[in-house]
């Protein structure tokens, strides 16, 4: 239950923000909700006077359709035909008190009646509302249909009874496709209705924004709850419940984190009698931390095939690294490469300073959680992970995955949107496409992102499969374009080396002159080769002999090599005295060889860091005695 109390206590420090309606990154309103409350799309807004009389309606477009309800336990999971009134705010069926009489068929009790009785109890209770009361005055009259259809917001046919369903047979009745028939997706008695007061000084107050109205229903609601019990999260004997929320990662989920309702399976039977021998909650308790948790998701959730990320702090207002983001999105002033001298330690030393900036901005008593979120049934949804750290725990973790598992990259662009080059790792999404290509299913997406919190996070080792499959996309350039191919070879080299360390073993970001396992030197000639060609083409924009022989290379480096080294010496010639140089280079790197090391034997992925590697080192020269100069935009950042 340490999930649930984080929640709790999360609503508990945000409780400021309750019934305050934001906007999220995808420019969608939410609320902190308040307990015994949740969210409908509405259809039509009724205004109702303050003594009670129809005032006016109109229907409500899509973008302010959200309503935020009074809500009971046995509502806020009704289903079927299970008669379950929202206490105010409720469907056609519910709050027209004339439904049957214009042809509105209902599956068993009349729903009216037990709705307009629990809104008298509420409006008479010493905890009514003046606007509630308003409301039930209205509505206990039984008309709501008949004024509907006089404001020509409904419609009935020659028979007096409800066009459910627009047709063209009914344009007599009106020229142009009445507006409520365009925003209701099922038949017109499954429309939602929330009702306004009007005052007479024609101040119109939203009833369902009003903190007055909140607090009468969960004053009033509370009376009405079941008898005390021990709390299993906060230990205190409160009214408990055995209905727990849904809707929680979009207005349409019926997935429960919580249940156990089907007496008749084995949810809990076998091993207990009744469900509140495995678990008692609180009321109280739940609606806070479900509603906390629906709040955060719509804040700052992120959502692959329905798979919910979530990270945040008891402390909601507190900025916190994200562990699925690259260093260029946590840090970006620490690792944009400025200058030619950046190496690993130079990367390490800047992001620890903006670790620290992390560090300074969290109280000390900060904890960040981080849970993922899915179901695989309609109904039922899984925690698959869940972690509490102390902040500096956390913040520890973070720098460890961010200068352990860096490289150079130049796929990300700046504010300005050119492309800019940064030191660290790749951010878990890319990371995906990378291993499986950018057409990869969310399903699979969404199990690597999984698969990877744990390296990131718990310090557990990379998933050898997910290394293996980034750096077989990578040896094969000619299956991708060539922005796709430099990422995900940069993506590549970033996971190599995170894993040779984790074998004790590593690279510098920079060129390792000294380095003579086989594989590195295969790759450094290999850039070599590429580079020398890339320069005698000039303008030419077609792939080297290198490139096009990468995937053979990577398997037979012997003999892909004196391919790709005989098909150099036109190129050698084109440059004529400068092509010296190259030969002296690979002259060089040749040396450092065995001899028994120079064969067929397939590479290890170091061949990709000394390729990367050996590339960049060799764009960066600008004396031409030395090597070539800075290529053309397009081959030095690896972008179309």
């Amino acid at each position: 239950m340490s999930w649930m109390l984080k929640l709790y206590e999360t609503y508990e420090s945000n409780s400021d923000r309750i019934g305050v309606t934001e906007t999220n990154r995808s420019n969608r309103e939410y609320t902190l909700l308040p307990i015994s409350h949740t969210t409908q799309n509405a259809h039509i807004e009724v205004y109702i006077t303050e003594d009670g009389k129809f005032h006016s309606a109109h229907v409500i477009d899509k973008p302010n359709a959200s309503t935020l309800i009074p809500c009971t336990e046995k509502s806020s999971s009704r289903a079927g035909s299970v008669i379950a009134p929202y206490p105010l705010h409720d469907k056609l069926s519910y709050v027209a008190g004339d439904f049957l009489k214009y042809g509105g068929e209902v599956k068993g009790e009349e729903p009216f009646a037990t709705y307009i009785q629990e809104l008298r109890n509420w409006a008479n209770s010493p905890y009514g509302h003046p606007k509630v009361k308003s409301i039930y005055a209205y509505l206990s009259k039984g008309r709501l249909i008949q004024d509907l259809i006089e404001d020509k917001k409904l419609f009935v046919d020659n028979n007096h009874r409800l066009i459910v369903k627009w047709d063209k047979k009914y344009e007599a009745l009106s020229s142009e496709r009445p507006p409520i028939y365009g925003v209701i997706a099922g038949g017109l008695e499954s429309a939602f209705i929330r009702f306004t007061v009007y005052s007479p000084n024609n101040i119109l107050t939203k009833v369902w924004e009003d903190p007055e109205v909140y607090e009468s229903f969960i004053q009033y609601y509370q009376g009405l709850l079941g008898s005390e019990d021990l709390c299993y999260v906060t230990g205190k004997l409160l009214p408990s419940t055995e209905r727990h929320a849904n809707k929680i990662r979009n207005a349409a989920d019926k997935a429960k984190l919580i249940s156990a309702n089907d007496t008749s399976g084995f949810t809990f039977r076998g091993r207990f009698t009744d469900s509140k021998d495995a678990a008692s909650i609180s009321y109280e308790v739940s609606q806070k931390a479900h509603n906390a948790l629906k709040w955060l998701i719509q804040r700052q959730g992120k959502s692959v095939d329905q798979r919910v990320f979530l990270v945040w702090t008891n402390e909601e207002t507190s900025n916190i690294p994200d562990p699925m983001e690259d260093s260029f999105d946590i840090a970006p002033g620490s690792v944009t490469v400025r200058k030619q001298s950046n190496t690993n330690v130079t990367y390490a030393k800047e992001f620890a300073k903006a670790m620290d900036g992390y560090r300074y901005n969290l109280s000390m008593r900060t904890e960040v959680n981080i849970m993922v979120l899915d179901s695989a049934t309609t109904g039922r949804m899984a925690v698959l992970y869940y972690r509490n750290f102390q902040k500096e725990l956390y913040l520890d973790k973070i720098e460890k995955w961010h200068t352990t598992c860096a490289w150079l990259h130049r796929y990300r662009k700046n504010e300005d949107g050119e492309f800019v080059q940064f030191f660290g790792a790749p951010a878990t999404k890319d990371i995906a496409f990378a291993a499986y290509g950018p057409r990869a299913s969310e399903k699979v997406v969404k199990g690597l992102i999984e698969r990877l919190l744990p390296c990131i996070v718990d310090g557990m080792k990379l998933p050898r499969d997910i290394v293996t499959s980034v750096y077989q996309r990578a040896s094969n350039p000619a299956a991708m374009d060539k922005w796709e191919w430099e990422k995900t070879l940069s993506i590549a080299c970033a996971l190599i080396n995170k894993m040779l360390m984790e074998q004790g073993e590593g690279f510098q970001l920079g060129l390792d002159i000294n380095c003579e396992d086989r594989s590195y030197l295969f790759g450094r000639m290999l850039a070599v080769a590429d580079v020398l060609e890339r320069r005698a083409l000039g303008d030419e924009k077609r792939a080297t002999n290198a490139i096009r022989y990468m995937n053979a290379f990577a398997n037979h480096p012997e003999r892909t090599w004196k391919v790709i080294h005989a098909a150099l010496q036109p190129y050698q010639v084109r440059l004529g005295r400068e092509a010296v140089i190259w030969t002296r280079i690979i002259d060089e790197i040749s040396s450092k060889f065995k001899l028994e090391d120079f064969n067929n034997q397939p590479l290890s992925g170091k061949y990709l860091l000394g390729f990367s590697s050996q590339r960049h080192e060799l764009y960066q020269k600008k004396d031409k005695n030395q090597a070539a100069e800075t290529p053309d935009k397009n081959d030095e950042e690896g972008v179309v």
